[in-house]
């Protein structure tokens, strides 16, 4: 990958990145230090990496940075977080945008990083088969029961409301 190949890819996939991981870990923060460091990586390795080939390492590289992510958070526990799900907060209605953020985050992270891959970014099952390293049968497994996990939690009249 030469240097102008790799500032295109800058340039194009930028922005899908930062949605997928803004979605994935709903933290304007974390997200921009995940494109940072699927850029970086991808800079470490450009000798290695086909041009053509940019989209599908970059979304790869942000989908294992994710997940890795995602396992040390289940061994720590963040106490403010803790503390805001203690407190209750009345509205008189639901916001339909933290329903679905919520139910999102109730999915494992491969569930929840195929079925946005699917649902947001609009992948195809082969694409994201690719990006993920998982076979078809199983991306189309994570993508149903993801939904189906989403649809049980909107569902829920009492989470929603």
């Amino acid at each position: 990958m030469t240097p102008d190949q790799y500032n295109t890819a800058v340039d194009q996939h930028a922005d899908g990145i930062y949605r997928f991981a803004l979605k994935h870990l709903r933290d304007t923060d974390r997200a921009k230090d995940v494109v940072q460091e699927s850029f970086a990586r991808l800079w470490a390795r450009h000798e290695e990496v086909d041009g053509t080939k940019a989209k599908s390492y970059l979304f790869t590289t942000a989908h294992h940075i994710m997940v890795d992510e995602a396992r040390k958070e289940e061994r720590s526990i963040r106490m403010e977080e803790h503390h805001a799900q203690l407190q209750h907060t009345s509205q008189t209605q639901p916001d339909l945008k933290q329903v679905l953020d919520a139910a999102l985050a109730t999915l494992p992270p491969v569930q929840r990083s195929v079925v946005l891959l699917r649902d947001l970014e609009g992948y195809a099952y082969e694409e994201i088969s690719e990006l993920t390293g998982l076979n078809l049968a199983q991306v189309k497994v994570y993508i149903y029961r993801g939904r189906m996990a989403l649809k049980a939690y909107i569902g829920q009249l009492d989470l929603v409301l």
